[in-house]
């Protein structure tokens, strides 16, 4: 971090004045189309995180000696809010910068940090987590996946699902079980792994919107260097709970690291619900106010909570898990304003013969996606309730109990 900050009313011009400049502009009135070609999405966004970081606005909280700026998560959100009017690289925000990259960042060894972190800030690469596996449900420390040391080597096999944009990324953070013969949270190892790889095989999975973002990953024999181990063997769970943290701060909306805002929360939400609202012709019905006043009621509160647990969590008034708060709070408030949106779209969100139309009825069919993303809100509830108010934990039959001996339904 420089000795002087720059004054944020100057650095917001700046940055005004650099997007107005290279970005362009967003065009707040068009529907949102979830089928829209994802090869162009791709391109586009690795050229605008290019962009971003050509101007010096890449990686603001980011280390200045791994390409970032160094500074505080004020002039990251400077950059947040003038970014409502401008396209902005979102496949990079979440969950390459704020997920897997603060994890390198905290975890990686330094020729880790120095290839990986500028590679990412320039939008040369693409990131996603290979966490998640079909048999695990929420239970992740429950991974089947395994990795067999071979010399210089590990030998991955086995599956992971519900990788976001696995087939157009580069690398993930994958965790996989290398000891089977302590309990299962002892036995694990995080490691980098370049997606498009022999041995890797990644499948799409259509959703109900129509699109086909998800996917399902195989491994079979697949080379993974040692030096790609990310923390120690056999001590992945400690960097998988730090990724997990970072995961809740990013869709909570707490992390210092995400960048440019989505289109259903904060001012990009209000103004949403307003379009419908005039669109259909309501704008000036008593109740359409009054639940497009809910909707900024909501934006507030989050944001108050975002900021009291921010600096809770970071004055140690707070312990880590608190950030289960700002995630739950952020999966409700999704629904809600998703809910509203469809009651003001009323029959316009049913037309789907035409381009983009019935998009508040795809969004409400998909609604509890924001409860899913991040950890399961059940799973948030049961952090808020042990790890903070400290009520007593759930029995798990397995805890304490080497991996191989855990009673499992048998492979098919």
């Amino acid at each position: 971090m420089t000795d002087q900050l720059e004054d944020l009313d100057t650095y917001r011009e700046r940055v005004r004045t650099y997007m107005e400049e290279n970005l362009p502009r967003r065009d707040h009135d068009r529907p949102w189309n979830p089928m829209e070609d994802d090869d162009d999405r791709a391109s586009m966004n690795r050229d605008l995180q290019r962009r971003l970081f050509d101007g010096g606005f890449a990686g603001v909280c980011y280390p200045a000696e791994y390409g970032g700026q160094g500074l505080p998560i004020y002039y990251q959100r400077v950059i947040n809010d003038v970014s409502e009017d401008f396209d902005m690289p979102l496949l990079f925000s979440t969950p390459t910068m704020s997920i897997t990259g603060p994890t390198v960042l905290e975890f990686g060894t330094e020729e880790q940090r120095r290839r990986y972190i500028p590679a990412f800030l320039r939008g040369d690469e693409l990131w996603v987590q290979f966490m998640s596996e079909p048999s695990g449900g929420s239970d992740m420390a429950g991974a089947l996946t395994r990795a067999e040391r071979d010399g210089d080597v590990f030998v991955l096999n086995g599956s992971k699902i519900w990788s976001t944009y696995a087939y157009r990324s580069d690398l993930a953070l994958c965790l996989a079980r290398t000891n089977w013969d302590v309990p299962k949270h002892s036995g694990l190892t995080m490691f980098i792994v370049p997606i498009h790889h022999p041995g890797i095989t990644v499948n799409q999975i259509k959703m109900v919107d129509g699109t086909e973002e998800f996917c399902e990953e195989f491994f079979d024999d697949a080379i993974i260097p040692a030096e790609n181990v990310v923390g120690a063997v056999d001590d992945g769970w400690t960097v998988a709970t730090r990724l997990l943290f970072h995961e809740r701060a990013a869709v909570g909306g707490s992390s210092p690291y995400t960048q440019g805002r989505y289109r259903n929360t904060g001012d990009a939400g209000r103004r949403r619900i307003t379009s419908i609202a005039r669109r259909e012709g309501k704008a000036d019905d008593p109740i359409t106010r009054q639940l497009i006043g809910q909707t900024e009621v909501l934006n507030v509160v989050q944001r108050a909570l975002i900021d009291r647990v921010r600096t809770g969590i970071e004055s140690g008034h707070f312990p880590g898990p608190a950030g289960s708060l700002v995630r739950l709070f952020g999966g409700m408030a999704e629904v809600e304003r998703v809910t509203i949106g469809l009651e003001l779209a009323g029959r316009s969100a049913l037309v789907w013969d035409e381009p983009a139309a019935g998009t508040e009825g795809v969004d409400y069919v998909r609604r509890q996606a924001s409860c899913l993303g991040g950890g399961s809100t059940e799973m948030a509830r049961n952090l808020i309730s042990e790890r903070i108010l400290g009520m007593p934990r759930e029995h798990a039959a397995d805890r304490g109990v080497a991996f191989r001996e855990v009673k499992r339904n048998p492979s098919r």
